[in-house]
């Protein structure tokens, strides 16, 4: 499709196949111009989704130089600009094509709600109408860490979750799993601050949606400059996928969802388990610390009366012997579906004091965002709401 503009004036629309199109003459201020559109339904191409080579190719194809590429990405990822009219150094026949071929970004904010503490969680409506959420933390030391989500909902049915209990929806693609890191990367560029750190923690199993959140992982890293070893890729044990991930190669950190340490416990909350049993697990765990050389981390939500007592630590002590680990305690955020308490602080701290005898680190995760549900565990009720209500 084809938008002729006469200076800064709409004239009319002409259909013609954008990909047909070639720019070869540059043309003088207030004389006729076509703008090309890239699909013949109006859909402008997502910036946020295009390769470097894909946005080269694309100015190319419109008769511009391929290093302008180079500045639209500047402007993008390292100033935070996404506005074409801010980006000064592009001409001005330049900025009113790309206004006319790409949108920065193809989910839309459909509820944001910021806790006193700082975090910040969006609920994003995707082109298909599905909602999806996702977190910013800042920090005091100047860290800034994007919990991102890899499906819509999530099919491992964690009782403790509200992910998993509001079920599975579909999967997110790399684009959508890259775009939520990117959104929040251009915003704070554009204030001087700089994301620092993402975790896939969010709504959803990242393994179960392999390719796609690997896709999205390597361009973090490429694109926003994020290095390996500020990702951290969350599951819930899906083993030939935490083998498979260890022969990457990557730096990426790894964390299990463990929360229990036997098999009968952990089936009850975790139906992964029945699938996947513990000496399976650790053994996949074993194997990624062996061909990484990195540490795992594995994740343990403290429920009051439940898992949070000195005979829990010593089975989980036991079974994480040999393994180069280090647990992260979170006492327990609360759902709406599950009525287990959080464990209070001399809990956690006897927990953690039986680990360091076994000579197993652990430390008590901040909770954030509790007021806004935007903890571990508590993303979907922002979703399921908004779709009751619609």
């Amino acid at each position: 499709m084809v938008l002729l503009v006469y200076g800064a004036s709409l004239l009319a629309w002409c259909a013609r196949p954008a990909h047909l199109l070639r720019w070869k003459h540059s043309f003088p201020r207030g004389t006729l111009q076509m703008v090309a559109m890239p699909n013949s339904d109006g859909k402008l191409l997502n910036l946020y989704a295009m390769t470097n080579n894909d946005l080269d190719n694309l100015l190319v194809s419109v008769g511009e130089p391929k290093y302008r590429g180079k500045q639209i990405r500047q402007w993008l990822y390292h100033q935070g600009v996404d506005n074409f009219d801010a980006m000064k150094n592009l001409p001005s026949s330049l900025r009113i094509k790309m206004q006319g071929l790409v949108s920065f970004g193809s989910m839309t904010v459909f509820e944001e709600q910021f806790s006193r503490d700082g975090t910040r969680k969006r609920l994003w409506k995707l082109n298909d109408g599905h909602l999806v959420e996702s977190v910013l933390m800042p920090y005091e030391t100047n860290r800034r860490t994007a919990c991102i989500s890899s499906q819509v909902g999530c099919a491992m049915g964690c009782t403790f979750c509200a992910t998993g209990q509001w079920g599975y929806k579909r999967q997110l693609s790399s684009d959508e799993i890259f775009e939520q890191a990117a959104r929040f990367a251009t915003e704070l560029r554009a204030k001087n601050e700089r994301l620092s750190n993402v975790v896939f923690m969010g709504m959803g199993e990242p393994f179960n949606n392999y390719d796609n959140m690997l896709d999205a992982t390597r361009r973090i890293m490429s694109t926003l400059g994020i290095g390996a070893r500020h990702i951290t890729i969350s599951t819930v044990g899906i083993v030939p996928q935490i083998r498979r991930f260890a022969d990457e190669g990557l730096e990426v950190s790894l964390a299990i969802s463990l929360h229990e340490a036997t098999d009968e416990a952990r089936s009850k909350t975790m139906p992964v388990n029945r699938r996947y049993p513990l000496d399976e697990l650790l053994d996949a765990c074993r194997y990624y610390v062996a061909r990484s050389g990195r540490r795992i981390s594995f994740e343990w939500a403290l429920i009051s009366g439940q898992n949070d007592g000195v005979t829990d630590a010593k089975m989980l002590a036991q079974r994480l012997r040999n393994i180069k680990c280090h647990v992260n305690l979170i006492p327990l955020n609360p759902t709406s579906g599950f009525g287990g308490r959080p464990s209070d602080l001399p809990s956690a701290q006897r927990f953690i004091d039986v680990l360091s005898r076994h000579g197993i680190p652990a430390t008590v995760r901040v909770r954030r965002g509790l007021d806004i549900d935007a903890g571990c565990g508590q993303l979907a009720k922002s979703a399921s709401q908004a779709i009751a209500a619609s």
